[in-house]
């Protein structure tokens, strides 16, 4: 029986079910992307070292268990494997064999000494989708260095736009390099199977927090010619769009098409507003913003944030300011089949992100808990191993 079938998929299939993957990543981005392939319908087999995944270290409110973990691992079977001892090492080629993707996050160098570099497993499986998540590429003065999210955040820019332009640069947290080069393998690998059934031929696809830090920058990573080199790349319209206190929390507003000013000033009971050519731009109301936002927040301060977004929200892009544990019953995330009850041999069962991508006709099958450490071993390994 093939290690990759998996009992645990119940529901319809998706658009990748049959694909068999192999995860040997860690941390997010990889271990993400893969999650992703798997809410499309994959079979994801975890490997990880004896020591285990490091995300499994992080610290966790959550009682018995990694809630990052949990959250960037569902759907998968996992393994533990010590691809630096012959045994396993055998038992990982004997993966690959059968296997339509590898995804690992080792450093340039480090797959070629355990001998799971491209080249020598392209000639293993020569179908074989192979993908690499780097920090800083395969090529260049960096490449052999370790890269995480906020590394590149810090390297790329990020800090010193996400700062005010009078303070210190900030770090955006939430792993926004990670979930972005996340979408990258997923899309990456999904590109690179389409492309193998013309060609019946697997590849290289290389990922890197360096390319998703400047690629999801791309607004702001255009220079033209002769331009300065401190020229402003800040994209934010300022002014009334952003955050503003109300009588109870606070509400984030959007008003930079005309429509949105003119709905904004006329709910706000600042008719006059509207009309007057001194505020007819983004690029005026921005520059206007102090005297602007004096006046639109007196208004603001006399409702509190669930009563303006309930008298703005058809007319006027805006959200109140919510916590993340409001998420898990609201009512467009439930209505939306946002968030599925997950059984869990510890927890008992807990609520996770389900389908985050909609299809008509393969919608995928329902997910199911990230593994515990070593979870599958009988089932992987081979049921007659002693234990």
């Amino acid at each position: 029986m093939s290690a990759f079938r998996n009992p645990k998929r119940e529901g319809p299939s998706g658009p990748l079910s049959g694909i068999k993957v192999l995860d040997l990543s860690a941390y997010i981005a990889g271990p993400y992307g893969c999650t992703l392939l798997a809410d499309q319908g994959a079979d994801v087999i975890k490997v990880e070292p004896p020591s285990g995944d490091n995300l499994r270290l992080y610290p966790s409110t959550l009682n018995g268990e990694n809630r990052a973990f949990l959250g960037v691992n569902r759907s998968k079977k996992g393994v533990v494997l010590d691809l630096k001892a012959t045994d396993d090492r055998q038992i990982l080629l004997g993966l690959v064999e059968e296997a339509d993707v590898l995804v690992h996050n080792f450093r340039p160098g480090v797959p070629g000494r355990l001998g799971i570099d491209y080249a020598s497993l392209a000639e293993l499986n020569p179908r074989l989708i192979y993908c690499a998540v780097t920090g800083y590429g395969e090529d260049g003065p960096l490449a052999g260095r370790a890269g995480y999210d906020q590394v590149l955040q810090a390297m790329t820019g990020m800090c010193v736009l996400q700062g005010r332009s009078d303070g210190p640069p900030e770090l955006t947290y939430g792993s926004p390099v990670d979930y972005y080069a996340a979408s990258l393998v997923a899309a990456g690998v999904a590109s690179a199977l389409y492309e193998r059934e013309r060609s019946n031929r697997g590849q290289y696809v290389g990922v890197s927090l360096l390319r998703s830090a400047l690629a999801m920058q791309s607004a702001r990573m255009v220079k033209g010619p002769g331009e300065r080199h401190d020229i402003s790349r800040d994209m934010r319209s300022g002014g009334i769009t952003g955050l503003h206190p109300t009588a109870d929390g606070w509400l984030y507003l959007s008003a930079n098409t005309p429509h949105f000013w003119s709905a904004l000033c006329e709910r706000t009971d600042l008719p006059e507003l509207a009309d007057d050519p001194s505020y007819d731009s983004v690029k005026k109301r921005a520059e206007r913003a102090e005297e602007l936002v004096a006046r639109l927040r007196a208004k603001l301060l006399l409702r509190s944030a669930e009563e303006w977004e309930t008298l703005l929200a058809d007319a006027v892009p805006c959200s109140v300011v919510r916590r993340v544990e409001d998420m898990f019953n609201h009512p467009q995330v439930v209505a939306e089949g946002l968030m599925a009850e997950i059984s869990h041999p510890i927890l008992g069962s807990y609520k996770g992100v389900a389908h985050p991508i909609k299809y008509s006709r393969t919608p995928g099958p329902l997910p199911f808990a990230a593994p515990l450490l070593d979870e599958d071993r009988s089932e992987i390994k081979g049921r007659d191993m002693s234990n």
